[in-house]
């Protein structure tokens, strides 16, 4: 296929965008990524299918002449052939409707990329490590993209929305409104979209052809020699015989910095939402906290299935490290140790079945409560 080519004073550019597509939405891009993945690996099984008959018949003793003939890889023959078993193989004949043509389009273009490469390396034509044959992409492991190349695609006029074939219109994470210029102003033209999942997220890449203005140049009968350096980035030297360095950029730096600042604004803008909040309250963070883990420790010890547990497991779920640092906290809200209360559950229980009344002593300690006036844990 021939390579495209832009024209004079322009260059092809990414621009990429996070997606914020509604469930609907995502589930229709993990459909046409789920397509091209099949495409492909049928692609994979249709073609290799000829290697496996062939080999077989050579170990019949089938002479040359008789053997099954090889199947092409080219993207043309893939299509023809996809098009053809899309309607009548019973593995797309109910489903492949649901998704546009460019997904199935995707997983064949990449099934010949494959192919040729392996065919370039194996002949010695392709620099690099050497590859082996195409394999089937596992959907658990398959990378979801899609790409697009015909069809509606745009960035819309508001700049935070984009319109791609089948998938309709998917609001976007960011602002797109520097390409929408471009489009509008005639110096960009989208070619293609890339649709892919990463890291939890949705993206979006659109291939523009974008014009580049010309620069014109100081000193146009003047030449510089560069050499790139470690300590710093350049070393220009021109015809003049001045010499100038360019520092290297220290991103590293930068960003450790800016993340220090950052933190540091996060830190204290949660701090003090958190006080905010509990301003209007009778209890501070630290005894709610306290109050609601005794409140859940309590009602562990309090369910029959977890009497075989041991209190110090019990305390340590609720985030109490120390026993006798728990049972000083339980006695203190309750009036009563964790294992008074559990003995006093479980005797509880059995006077239920039986009908006896418990002792005074052994009745069930009142929960405690904060927040709305009455005493809180501390």
């Amino acid at each position: 296929m021939k390579k495209f080519r832009p024209q004079p004073g322009f260059q092809v550019q990414a621009f990429r965008f996070a997606l914020d597509p509604n469930s609907s939405q995502e589930a229709a891009l993990r459909s046409h990524c789920g397509a091209a993945r099949a495409a492909y690996n049928w692609a994979v099984g249709w073609v290799t299918a000829s290697w496996w008959q062939r080999k077989a018949e050579v170990s019949y003793g089938v002479p040359e002449d008789a053997l099954t003939g090889w199947r092409p890889w080219s993207l043309p023959a893939l299509r023809k052939a996809f098009n053809e078993a899309k309607h009548t193989g019973p593995r797309f004949a109910g489903w492949w409707e649901e998704n546009s043509k460019e997904a199935y389009s995707t997983g064949l273009a990449n099934a010949a990329a494959a192919f040729d490469n392996y065919a370039k390396s194996k002949q010695g034509r392709r620099h690099g490590k050497r590859m082996g044959a195409p394999r089937f992409k596992p959907k658990r492991k398959a990378r979801l993209a899609c790409r697009f190349t015909t069809g509606t695609i745009r960035v819309d006029g508001d700049g935070r929305h984009v319109t791609l074939p089948r998938l309709g219109t998917i609001r976007t994470h960011e602002p797109a409104a520097g390409l929408h210029a471009r489009v509008q102003a005639g110096t960009a033209r989208i070619l293609s979209a890339t649709v892919r999942h990463e890291r939890g997220r949705w993206f979006v890449s659109f291939q523009a052809e974008v014009k580049q203005d010309m620069r014109r140049v100081a000193r146009p009968d003047a030449a510089v020699g560069i050499d790139l350096g470690v300590k710093t980035l350049a070393v220009m030297a021109d015809s003049t015989g001045e010499i100038r360095t360019a520092a290297n950029p220290g991103h590293y730096d930068a960003a450790r910095k800016h993340l220090r600042r950052a933190s540091r604004t996060v830190s204290r803008r949660s701090l003090r939402r958190l006080h905010l909040l509990f301003q209007e309250r009778r209890e501070s963070v630290a005894a709610t906290v306290r109050r609601r883990r005794l409140e859940g420790a309590r009602a562990d010890l309090l369910r029959p299935e977890l009497h075989s547990r041991p209190i110090h497991a019990v305390a340590a779920r609720w985030g109490f490290a120390s026993a006798a640092v728990f049972s000083r906290a339980f006695r203190e809200a309750y009036g009563t140790s964790p294992s008074e209360l559990r003995a006093g559950s479980t005797f509880l229980a059995r006077s239920a079945r039986t009908g006896n009344r418990p002792p005074p002593r052994l009745q069930q300690a009142p929960a405690v409560h904060g927040g709305d006036g009455r005493s809180p844990a501390r």
